[in-house]
Protein backbone atom coordinates (compact mmCIF):
# COMPACT_ATOMS: atom_id res chain seq x y z
CA UNK A 1 0.00 0.00 0.00
CA UNK A 2 1.30 3.43 -0.87
CA UNK A 3 -0.59 5.27 1.85
CA UNK A 4 -2.66 4.81 4.95
CA UNK A 5 -5.73 5.97 3.00
CA UNK A 6 -5.15 3.22 0.43
CA UNK A 7 -4.77 0.65 3.21
CA UNK A 8 -8.09 1.80 4.73
CA UNK A 9 -9.80 1.78 1.31
CA UNK A 10 -8.69 -1.78 0.62
CA UNK A 11 -9.33 -3.31 4.09
CA UNK A 12 -12.65 -5.10 4.11
CA UNK A 13 -14.10 -7.81 6.35
CA UNK A 14 -13.21 -11.16 4.81
CA UNK A 15 -15.27 -14.18 5.81
CA UNK A 16 -13.94 -16.90 3.48
CA UNK A 17 -10.40 -18.21 3.60
CA UNK A 18 -8.22 -20.68 1.72
CA UNK A 19 -6.67 -23.57 3.64
CA UNK A 20 -3.17 -22.00 3.46
CA UNK A 21 -1.90 -21.57 7.02
CA UNK A 22 -0.90 -18.12 8.26
CA UNK A 23 2.83 -17.98 8.90
CA UNK A 24 3.99 -17.46 12.49
CA UNK A 25 5.99 -14.39 11.41
CA UNK A 26 2.77 -12.72 10.25
CA UNK A 27 0.95 -13.58 13.49
CA UNK A 28 3.91 -12.13 15.43
CA UNK A 29 3.74 -8.96 13.33
CA UNK A 30 0.01 -8.53 14.00
CA UNK A 31 0.57 -8.96 17.73
CA UNK A 32 3.44 -6.46 17.77
CA UNK A 33 1.13 -3.95 16.07
CA UNK A 34 -1.58 -4.67 18.65
CA UNK A 35 0.84 -4.21 21.55
CA UNK A 36 1.67 -0.72 20.29
CA UNK A 37 -1.97 0.41 20.32
CA UNK A 38 -2.75 3.35 22.56
CA UNK A 39 -4.60 2.70 25.80
CA UNK A 40 -6.06 4.86 28.55
CA UNK A 41 -3.32 5.92 30.97
CA UNK A 42 -1.16 3.25 29.29
CA UNK A 43 -2.87 0.55 31.34
CA UNK A 44 -2.71 -2.00 28.50
CA UNK A 45 -5.68 -3.99 29.82
CA UNK A 46 -5.55 -6.50 26.97
CA UNK A 47 -4.46 -10.11 26.65
CA UNK A 48 -4.23 -11.90 23.29
CA UNK A 49 -4.85 -15.59 22.73
CA UNK A 50 -3.72 -16.96 19.38
CA UNK A 51 -5.82 -19.89 18.17
CA UNK A 52 -4.56 -22.18 15.43
CA UNK A 53 -6.20 -25.44 16.46
CA UNK A 54 -8.70 -26.36 13.75
CA UNK A 55 -11.19 -27.96 16.18
CA UNK A 56 -11.23 -24.81 18.34
CA UNK A 57 -11.65 -22.55 15.31
CA UNK A 58 -14.56 -24.64 14.03
CA UNK A 59 -16.15 -24.58 17.51
CA UNK A 60 -15.81 -20.77 17.51
CA UNK A 61 -17.92 -20.68 14.34
CA UNK A 62 -20.89 -21.63 16.53
CA UNK A 63 -20.38 -18.96 19.16
CA UNK A 64 -23.12 -16.81 17.60
CA UNK A 65 -26.25 -17.55 15.65
CA UNK A 66 -25.11 -15.13 12.97
CA UNK A 67 -21.73 -13.49 12.43
CA UNK A 68 -19.23 -16.15 13.44
CA UNK A 69 -19.34 -18.52 10.47
CA UNK A 70 -16.00 -17.20 9.15
CA UNK A 71 -14.28 -19.49 11.65
CA UNK A 72 -15.40 -22.46 9.52
CA UNK A 73 -12.57 -21.67 7.09
CA UNK A 74 -10.20 -19.50 9.16
CA UNK A 75 -6.72 -20.92 9.71
CA UNK A 76 -6.05 -18.72 12.75
CA UNK A 77 -7.79 -16.45 15.19
CA UNK A 78 -6.87 -13.91 17.83
CA UNK A 79 -9.00 -13.53 20.94
CA UNK A 80 -8.91 -10.15 22.66
CA UNK A 81 -9.55 -10.48 26.39
CA UNK A 82 -9.40 -7.58 28.82
CA UNK A 83 -9.03 -6.81 32.49
CA UNK A 84 -11.93 -4.41 33.05
CA UNK A 85 -10.58 -3.33 36.46
CA UNK A 86 -7.55 -1.55 34.99
CA UNK A 87 -9.40 1.18 33.13
CA UNK A 88 -12.90 2.48 32.56
CA UNK A 89 -11.93 2.73 28.88
CA UNK A 90 -11.16 -1.00 28.54
CA UNK A 91 -13.66 -1.50 25.73
CA UNK A 92 -12.17 1.35 23.68
CA UNK A 93 -8.67 0.08 24.38
CA UNK A 94 -9.62 -3.39 23.17
CA UNK A 95 -11.33 -2.04 20.05
CA UNK A 96 -8.22 -0.03 19.14
CA UNK A 97 -6.03 -3.14 19.37
CA UNK A 98 -8.51 -5.01 17.19
CA UNK A 99 -8.34 -2.29 14.54
CA UNK A 100 -4.54 -2.41 14.63
CA UNK A 101 -4.74 -6.17 13.98
CA UNK A 102 -7.29 -5.76 11.17
CA UNK A 103 -5.20 -3.12 9.37
CA UNK A 104 -1.94 -5.00 9.90
CA UNK A 105 -3.56 -8.17 8.50
CA UNK A 106 -4.53 -6.32 5.33
CA UNK A 107 -1.02 -4.89 5.01
CA UNK A 108 0.37 -8.45 5.30
CA UNK A 109 -1.91 -9.75 2.53
CA UNK A 110 -4.27 -11.55 4.93
CA UNK A 111 -8.01 -11.47 5.27
CA UNK A 112 -9.53 -10.77 8.68
CA UNK A 113 -12.89 -10.19 10.30
CA UNK A 114 -13.98 -8.95 13.74
CA UNK A 115 -16.47 -11.16 15.60
CA UNK A 116 -17.97 -9.30 18.56
CA UNK A 117 -18.64 -11.61 21.50
CA UNK A 118 -19.00 -9.32 24.53
CA UNK A 119 -22.62 -9.48 25.76
CA UNK A 120 -23.65 -11.56 22.75
CA UNK A 121 -25.66 -14.71 23.43
CA UNK A 122 -23.44 -17.35 25.03
CA UNK A 123 -20.46 -16.28 22.90
CA UNK A 124 -18.16 -15.10 25.65
CA UNK A 125 -18.71 -18.22 27.77
CA UNK A 126 -17.87 -20.47 24.82
CA UNK A 127 -14.70 -18.57 23.92
CA UNK A 128 -13.56 -18.51 27.56
CA UNK A 129 -14.11 -22.25 27.87
CA UNK A 130 -12.37 -23.09 24.57
CA UNK A 131 -9.32 -20.94 25.36
CA UNK A 132 -9.05 -21.38 29.14
CA UNK A 133 -9.60 -17.69 29.81
CA UNK A 134 -10.02 -16.85 33.51
CA UNK A 135 -13.42 -15.69 34.72
CA UNK A 136 -12.04 -12.30 35.78
CA UNK A 137 -11.21 -11.43 32.16
CA UNK A 138 -13.77 -10.15 29.66
CA UNK A 139 -13.67 -11.21 26.01
CA UNK A 140 -14.45 -8.36 23.65
CA UNK A 141 -13.98 -10.06 20.30
CA UNK A 142 -12.27 -12.71 18.25
CA UNK A 143 -10.62 -11.89 14.95
CA UNK A 144 -10.62 -14.55 12.25
CA UNK A 145 -7.53 -14.72 10.04
CA UNK A 146 -6.49 -16.44 6.86
CA UNK A 147 -5.61 -16.01 3.23
CA UNK A 148 -8.51 -14.52 1.29
CA UNK A 149 -10.82 -16.81 -0.64
CA UNK A 150 -13.07 -13.93 -1.66
CA UNK A 151 -12.52 -10.46 -3.03
CA UNK A 152 -14.41 -7.37 -1.96
CA UNK A 153 -14.45 -4.04 -3.73
CA UNK A 154 -12.43 -1.19 -2.26
CA UNK A 155 -14.35 1.65 -0.70
CA UNK A 156 -15.32 4.27 -3.29
CA UNK A 157 -14.16 7.68 -2.05
CA UNK A 158 -16.96 9.34 -4.02
CA UNK A 159 -19.59 7.33 -2.11
CA UNK A 160 -18.39 8.01 1.43
CA UNK A 161 -20.98 9.67 3.65
CA UNK A 162 -19.31 13.05 3.86
CA UNK A 163 -22.56 14.49 5.27
CA UNK A 164 -21.59 12.79 8.53
CA UNK A 165 -18.74 15.30 8.94
CA UNK A 166 -19.48 18.52 10.83
CA UNK A 167 -17.23 21.51 11.47
CA UNK A 168 -17.41 23.47 14.71
CA UNK A 169 -20.98 22.34 15.45
CA UNK A 170 -23.43 19.61 14.56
Amino acid sequence: MDSFLELCRHRRSIRKYTNQPVEQEKIDYLLQCALMAPSSKRTNPWEFIVVRDEAKLRAMSGCRTYGSQMFETATAGIVIALDTTLSDAWMCDGAITAEHILLAAEEQGLGACWCHVYCREASEELIKRLCGIPEDKTVLCVISLGYKDEERKDYDLEKLKYEKIHVEKY
